[in-house]
């Protein structure tokens, strides 16, 4: 740092250069020596008073102002710094830096007046002629560009020209800007515009405008320029847009439209009401000219770090025809939405959740706007409310939930309200606390329990939900599980035998009476209310192994090195008595006028299920899973020292499964399922199969099963068995490959400015081959379909049912910005399509294309949008659309 006798040498010299230059009549300022070395100005401008001197008068001092800059002013620069030869200017080269307090400026030229607390700054031009550092002006958290600047640090004003900054969403442009306060400025000429680009596609024309920082924009007339374009009509006489950093209160402006059935209407308009920070509420409406209206209230709210979600509500009314004609029909629809979730920090022990999507059935097809796959084949509707507490440092853990489904094709429902689970996770009440030696047998006896309660109503339509009886029509019961698990133990090393035993017991609240009527010799039915306990209870050992067969090509330079087959068979064997037992007192046995005994069960249709099954068994279940792997050389030559092996996959899973019960005394083998999965060259390939054993047989006018296999009378692929279901499905995916492309011209983004955008495009996406003489476009694209088999035939005296679909979807990029969709579904057998849509997407920076068709079907209807991107502009569109609710296109 340069001291006082410094700096008066430095003014001395500068002084008689300047002298020197006027006797020799030439211009020496060029020979005034520049000093990179920055210079302390502060002593000159804050000079402290030392108050125990003597010579100082302390009556004066208490009269001194104080100072008119709270904070020192701090500057450096790159290249130099040059004082003026008074000492009050200040001349910054390359880089340069002024700070005061939370302001600070940059740019390559900056003269500092240290009299009149002025800043000056503005770019330089290099060797090219291109203008390199302008200035940046940071006051906190704004920040804006100019092409020169003038600011007053005390008064805080300034003029500024070519400004661009950004104002919550939007950008401002202005050719001149004079700043009048900390937080205010008035514009002349200025560009409102929600483009990021240094030259926006499109922007407000605003004659002249204030801006106050977080709070609004003001402006006098204005007009819309898209491409450079002015539109003078409709022109505005004035504008206000919010520019607060938080969200506030307003009207929603509604979109306007046509519908052939339903009139003009308007939409989406309503009132936005910003409570607080922990709620908002948004009422909004539909109205249509010919009758039809809605009515939408919507909510979100949060409690930082405790919980947060939203609530929806909408009622609408469609009305058809002519009010007093035959075609006349209202229809009114609701709909409620509810989402909850906890923060995982508010409480690790409990949790509350809701996911809520209840509505009458068509609400969707009569009221959604969405043109989407999904919004039309969803016909099953879901909820949940749910609550779970775990007990820390215990086993044991509660939940509660209130479900809800419904399905909107035949307009059914289902509750459960509620369905409370309490249980215990797995104990050993043998085990040692503080282990010694090794584990013994008994400590490894184990015991889960779990319980369950369930009260629910099942298929009821919807009109009749609120008419329902709870004691008849309501199903409700409590359900006790106890599954112990015995000591494991291995025979012969290789073999895992695994014993257990479960016990369940079932409390019913009511039960079925049965009585036979002499006079209609029909079962009268009666529902008796009280406290019932079915329980039963069963036995079961299981034995599983593996394994494995291993072939190695004899071939040495084969790329095979080996294939293993893995096989994992399973046997188990369970009992279970005979519950049908008149001392379980289940079943209830009625005689009709020959004799014949039919037996009854007093808990048929159970919530969980009737009384446990007639009969004593003992099944032997078996079970067989198959996997087969390859591995093999990645590379052909196999003479490598350190050659790499790669494991491929030939069969992933083949399994297959039956049960023999050895106590029935007929039909004892149960049908055999078949399973396998696998992948050939990227295709996933499934399929499976039901044999059934044995022969079936016409008995009067049913058909039923014989106890006769199937081996014994049949020849060929019959004899493994009678096909009675089979399915196969597959899938498989195509796409362009990966190549890395040239973007071209462009900005930082990526995205290319002005007029050579789409050339940027295509130059982006093509490669030139010179030795070939032809273009290769890189169009990126994918293609994937899915085909689904499934074949069906119960009876063998009737043809089996069988039907294919088949449904594929696509993506083509044509370039960066254009990008096309299909998604589609073709039933085979029917011969016809089912949903399908085709759309257009175009990027258009800070606007957007979109273009939506489906060519046929109920949902027949097209959508045109051209859009801002920002959603503070989302009424700047154009929207054309003719919807499922128009019979006719026009």
């Amino acid at each position: 740092m340069k001291t006082n006798s410094d700096l008066i040498k430095i003014y001395l010299t500068h002084i008689l250069i300047f002298v020197s230059g006027i006797l020799l009549g030439q211009d020496l300022s060029k020979d005034i020596p520049v000093y990179s070395e920055p210079i302390d100005t502060l002593p000159e401008l804050f000079i402290p008073i030392d108050t125990l001197s003597q010579e100082v008068d302390t009556i004066s001092i208490d009269s001194v102002k104080p100072p008119f800059l709270e904070a020192p002013i701090v500057y450096n620069a790159l290249d130099s710094i040059v004082f003026s030869l008074d000492g009050q200017k200040v001349y910054l080269y390359k880089n340069a830096k002024v700070t005061y307090q939370q302001i600070v400026l940059t740019a390559d030229y900056i003269i500092l007046d240290l009299e009149t607390k002025e800043v000056y700054a503005e770019g330089v031009l290099d060797t090219a002629g291109v203008i390199q550092g302008e200035p940046i002006f940071m006051d906190g958290g704004d920040e804006f560009e100019s092409k020169t600047m003038r600011y007053n640090f005390e008064t805080q004003k300034g003029i500024i020209t070519e400004v661009r900054t950004e104002q919550g969403e939007g950008f401002i442009h202005s050719k001149r800007t004079k700043k009048i306060s900390a937080d205010e400025f008035i514009l002349k000429d200025g560009k409102y515009t929600t483009c990021d680009a240094d030259h926006p596609h499109f922007y407000l024309h605003l004659t002249k405008a204030k801006v106050i920082k977080n709070n609004k924009i003001v402006t006098g007339p204005a007009y819309m320029v898209l491409e450079d374009f002015p539109l003078y009509f409709p022109i505005l006489p004035f504008g206000y847009f919010p520019n607060t950093t938080t969200y506030s209160s307003g009207i929603i402006i509604p979109t306007y439209g046509e519908e052939a059935n339903r009139g003009f209407f308007l939409r989406e308009g309503g009132y936005y009401w910003a409570a607080n920070d922990y709620f908002d509420l948004s009422v909004k409406g539909d109205i249509y000219s010919k009758g039809s209206w809605a009515t939408k209230l919507h909510t979100n709210y949060k409690y930082l770090y405790h919980f947060s979600g939203s609530f929806d509500f909408s009622y609408n009314v469609n009305v058809a025809g002519e009010k007093g004609l035959d075609n006349y029909k209202r229809t009114p629809q609701f709909r409620i939405a509810w989402t909850h979730s906890q923060d995982a920090k508010a409480n690790p022990s409990r949790n509350f959740s809701a996911s809520v999507n209840f509505s009458t059935s068509g609400f969707e097809k009569q009221n959604s706007t969405a043109y989407t796959a999904n919004s039309y084949l969803q016909t099953q509707k879901s909820s949940s409310i749910s609550y779970t507490k775990r007990w820390e440092n215990t086993p044991f853990n509660m939940s509660a939930n209130l479900r809800h489904s419904q399905n909107s094709r035949d307009s059914t429902i289902s509750l459960s309200l509620p369905e409370m689970t309490f249980s215990m996770a797995k104990i050993y009440p043998f085990k040692k606390k503080v282990r010694s030696g090794q584990q013994k047998w008994y400590e490894k006896f184990g015991i889960n329990y779990s319980a369950n309660f369930r009260n629910s109503i099942s298929g009821v339509k919807e009109d009749s939900l609120f008419l329902t009886s709870f004691s008849k029509d309501w199903k409700n019961g409590i359900k006790h599980n106890i599954p112990i698990s015995l000591p494991s133990f291995n025979l012969f090393k290789y073999v895992n035998f695994s014993p257990s035993f479960s016990f369940n017991e079932k409390w019913y609240f009511n039960s079925k009476e049965y009585t036979y009527n002499e006079n209609t010799k029909k079962v009268d039915v009666e529902t008796i209310s009280g406290f019932n306990r079915i329980y039963d209870y069963a036995y079961s050992l299981s034995a599983s192994t593996n394994i494995y067969g291993m072939f190695t090509p004899k071939n040495t330079n084969s790329r095979i090195k080996g294939i293993r087959h893995k096989m994992s068979p399973s046997v188990s064997f369970s009992y279970r008595p005979d519950f049908g037992k008149e001392k379980f007192g289940y079943y209830v046995p009625i005689a009709d006028d020959n004799g014949n005994i039919t037996y009854y069960d007093r808990f048929d249709k159970g919530i969980f299920g009737g009384s446990p099954g007639r009969g004593a068994s003992g099944a032997i279940n078996f079970s067989l899973n198959n996997n087969i792997e390859m591995k093999v050389l990645e590379s052909k030559d196999t003479t490598q020292t350190a050659a790499k092996f790669k494991k491929v996959k030939i069969l992933d899973n083949l399994s297959l499964n039956t049960s023999y019960d050895l106590i029935r005394d007929s039909l004892n083998l149960s049908v055999i399922n078949i399973r396998g999965r696998t992948t050939i060259k990227g295709v996933s390939l499934n399929f499976g199969g039901v044999l059934d054993p044995y022969e079936m047989d016409s008995v009067g006018t049913s058909v039923v099963r014989v106890h006769k296999y199937t081996w014994n009378h049949n020849k060929g692929l019959a004899k493994l068995g009678r096909l009675t279901r089979a399915n196969l499905s597959f899938g498989m995916s195509f796409s362009s490959k990966d190549v890395k492309k040239d973007t071209g011209r462009g900005n930082n983004n990526g995205d290319v400015e002005g007029e050579g955008e789409e050339e940027a495009e295509v130059e982006g996406a093509k490669m030139t081959n010179e030795n070939f003489g032809y273009v290769d476009f890189d169009v990126p694209w994918d293609v994937r379909f899915n085909y689904n088999f499934n074949y069906t035939r119960n009876n063998p005296f009737e043809k089996g049912k069988i039907s294919q679909t088949l449904s594929f979807s696509g993506n083509l990029a044509l370039t960066s910005k254009w990008r096309l969709t299909m998604n589609s579904n073709y039933d085979i057998m029917a011969k016809e399509f089912s949903f399908t849509t085709f759309t257009v997407h175009r990027d258009l920076h800070c606007w957007q294309m979109l273009f939506t068709f489906v060519p046929f079907g109920y949902m027949k209807s097209y959508s045109f949008t051209l859009s801002a991107n920002s959603g503070m502009l989302r009424d700047l569109k154009v929207d054309k659309r003719r919807s499922r609710y128009d019979n006719n296109y026009r």
